[in-house]
C-alpha cells in the first residue's frame, strides 16, 4: 500500500515500506520530515552518509552496502573506528537500511542492506 506525504504543496509517494517510489523527488526538506516521523534528529553526520548513499546510488544504480558506507565516510562518522554498531547508532531503525530509506532510494534497490 503506497502512501501520499504533503511536503511543501509537493506529494512525495512512499512505497508499503516507507521508501520513495522517485528518488529525484527527494530534497533535504523531505528527508527532515522523514526522518522527524521516524524519531531521528538529523546531525551533520546523517547528511553526510545520505549524501554519500545517494551519490553512490547515483553512480552504480545500487545502493552502498554497510561495509562500503563504514569503509568511505568512516572518518567522519566516528573519531576511532567506525562499526556496523555505529552506523546503527546513527540510523537505529535498520542501520543501512534506514540510510537509504531517509536519502531517497526506492526500497526494490535496498535488497543489499
Amino acid at each position: 500500500m503506497q502512501t501520499i506525504v504533503k511536503i511543501h504543496n509537493r506529494a512525495i509517494t512512499l512505497g508499503p515500506n516507507g521508501f520513495m517510489t522517485k528518488f529525484d523527488d527527494w530534497d533535504e526538506d523531505v528527508a527532515k520530515i522523514l526522518a522527524r516521523q521516524e524519531g531521528v534528529e538529523l546531525l551533520a553526520y546523517h547528511w553526510t552518509t545520505m549524501r554519500f548513499v545517494r551519490d553512490y546510488f547515483r553512480r552504480f544504480e545500487i545502493p552502498p552496502s554497510p561495509k562500503v558506507i563504514i569503509r568511505e565516510i568512516g572518518k567522519e562518522l566516528h573519531t576511532h573506528r567506525c562499526t556496523h554498531k555505529t552506523l546503527r547508532k546513527l540510523f537505529p531503525d535498520g542501520g543501512c537500511r534506514q540510510a537509504c530509506r531517509l536519502a531517497g532510494l526506492p526500497d526494490y534497490y535496498c535488497y543489499i542492506c
